[in-house]
Order: structure tokens, then sequence, then C-alpha cells
């Protein structure tokens, strides 16, 4: 099966909306729901539950997303890591983790994701991350200053900021880029993006605060395969290419957890992300053939708003800082 490593424009896309949806039957006919129950007309740019994106040589545009496609490829680490471990980290990347922070002896509300740093290399991906994600939304939403810029590594990555809610975590928000960005300035933009912008939603407020989990994915390892089924369920993320009844072109994306968390196969995956990317005819197997698909890995950390209080509290104490929390920023 061929395939090829994926780079430049055809991975620049922005994607939306890429997890943590609730279970539900899916169909292969016209018009069907998959899950989160939106339609198969619902493919909107840039917004569809669990990966619909922009659409790619269609009139679709939606407000909220409108400013978010990038013109560059992947010519950072999101594009030129090598091997197969989901942890991906590059040689030539200067994986940091500030704080003191590791994968082992994490909480359950604070940890990686799926396969996250297999293999014993080192990741990127860090809980200061998403640490800095709770700060840009508690300043915006409580009117502070920005928070100063983080000490994590600034290389560039194409990344996702997803936002649950509840015990239950039900999705609140997910919003990133294929493009590769610069973490400081990406992860600055995404958290507002996924929190304030998702048209799913309504903005978050305050009072959603304590209940929020913050999720931080960073994508790796792009390949296209010449064959739509040689990706495997719970270690990649899917990235599809199709043509719909109009010749239109329109893509979709579901995030490595996705299909695992879903109880999906190959197929219902494949058939789910089409009806996101608003396909409504029959899905038949030759149809299923005509797909490019771009198969990729991520590195995943999440973290509850409670482990995000008792990491700014920490830091608090040990610097002696008179003002409020949580906005005090440590970085720099």
């Amino acid at each position: 099966m061929g395939r090829k490593r994926c780079v430049g424009a055809d991975c620049s896309k922005m994607a939306a909306g890429c997890c943590g949806v609730k279970k539900q039957k899916l169909s292969g006919s016209p018009g069907s729901g998959g899950p989160g129950g939106v339609g198969a007309g619902s493919g909107v740019a840039g917004t569809g539950h669990c990966g619909s994106e922009l659409g790619i040589g269609s009139s679709a545009t939606v407000a909220a997303a409108a400013n978010v496609s990038r013109a560059n490829g992947l010519g950072g680490p999101g594009g030129n890591v090598s091997g197969s471990s989901s942890s991906s980290g590059s040689s030539g990347t200067n994986a940091l983790s500030p704080a003191g922070y590791t994968t082992s002896g994490l909480s359950p509300n604070l940890s990686p994701g799926p396969g996250s740093g297999s293999g014993g290399r080192k990741m990127v991906v860090s809980a200061e991350m998403c640490c800095f994600c709770f700060d840009v939304l508690y300043c915006h939403l409580y009117g502070y200053q920005p928070p100063r810029t983080p000490r994590f590594t600034n290389d560039p990555y194409p990344l996702f900021v997803t936002w649950k809610i509840g015990r239950d975590k039900r999705l609140r928000g997910c919003i990133g880029t294929f493009s590769a960005m610069n973490l400081h300035s990406g992860l600055r933009e995404y958290t507002l993006t996924s929190a304030l912008k998702d048209s799913r939603f309504p903005p978050m407020t305050r009072d959603e605060l304590p209940r929020l989990f913050c999720s931080v994915s960073l994508l790796t390892n792009f390949e296209d395969v010449g064959d739509y089924l040689d990706w495997e369920v719970g270690v990649h993320g899917i990235r599809i290419e199709f043509f719909n009844e109009k010749g239109s072109k329109r893509t979709a994306t579901y995030l490595p957890e996705v299909a695992k968390e879903q109880g999906w196969d190959h197929i219902q995956t494949i058939d789910s992300l089409l009806r996101k990317g608003g396909y409504k005819a029959p899905i038949t197997n030759d149809f299923r053939k005509t797909i490019k698909l771009t198969r990729y890995r991520s590195e995943k950390m999440t973290m509850g708003y409670a482990e995000y209080i008792a990491h700014r509290q920490h830091h608090h104490y040990q610097n002696g800082i008179g003002h409020p929390l949580p906005p005090y920023n440590h970085y720099s």
C-alpha cells in the first residue's frame, strides 16, 4: 500500500470539531446524522462535530472560522518527524518539561492521551500547555491582561484545543488547525477560538470555568496512504478528502482517540466522517475507494480546572505573589 509523507499546502487546511461526541448508531442512509446528531447537510465550514472542515472548493463559510485558515504547510515538526511512536518528538525539537511535570503519577484529570509518550520518547506536549490555555481563557473572561509568554517550547505544530465540561465530560468546544503554528501564539488563538467561536455552542462564561477540562493535541507524523483502510484505530488520526455530489471538494478529520472512544471500526469511522463532511448520497465501497486519506498521530495532554488551580496555588505560594489566583502567570 503506497504512502507518502504529507507536506505543503495539501495539509494546511483548518479543521474543527474533532472529538468528544456521544455514541449513536451510524447509518449509511442519505441525510443521516453522525455522532452528535448533525445531519449530512451540516458539514459546515470549520465547525462540524468531530471534524467537518472548511469546504475546500465550495462556497460554505462560517464567520467564526473565517480567519483561521493558514497558508503555510507542515514545514515544522508536524510535517517532518520520523519514526512511528505516537510521542512523535523529533530530534530537532527542544521539548521542555517546566514545573517538574512528567507523565507518571498524574491524577485522573491530568493525564496524557492514549499512546502519548510511548517508546520512552520525551513528549513535547506538557501540562504547562493546558495550564496556559486555562490562563488565557480565565484572563479573557475576567478582563485581565493576557498571560505572559510561557516557558515551554515555541516550535511550530499543527494543534487542537478541546474543552469538555462536567463529570461526564461533554464536549464544549474543539477547534484546531493543520497548519504548523508556533505554540505560544497558536495556543493563545485556539484557546479562545474553541471556547468562544465554536458555532455548535454558545460562548463560554465564567460560571463554567470550575467544571472545565482542557486538552491540547499536537499533531505529527502526517502520511498520505493509498488505501483508505491503511490506518490503525486508536493510534492514527485521519483526514479525508473527497468530492461531494455537486463535485465540490470536502474534507473532514477525527483525532486519534475518537474512533476508539466511540467503539467504531474503520468503515464506521470513514462513513461518519463522510456524513460530517456533508456527503448525502448512499455510501458505497466503490465511493470509499475514491477517498484521499491522510493519517497522522498526536500527543495529547488533559487537565481539569481543579488541577489547574492546584498548580497555580503551588506557584503562587512559592513565588510570594500577592494578587488573586489564578490569573497570575508564572511562566516568565
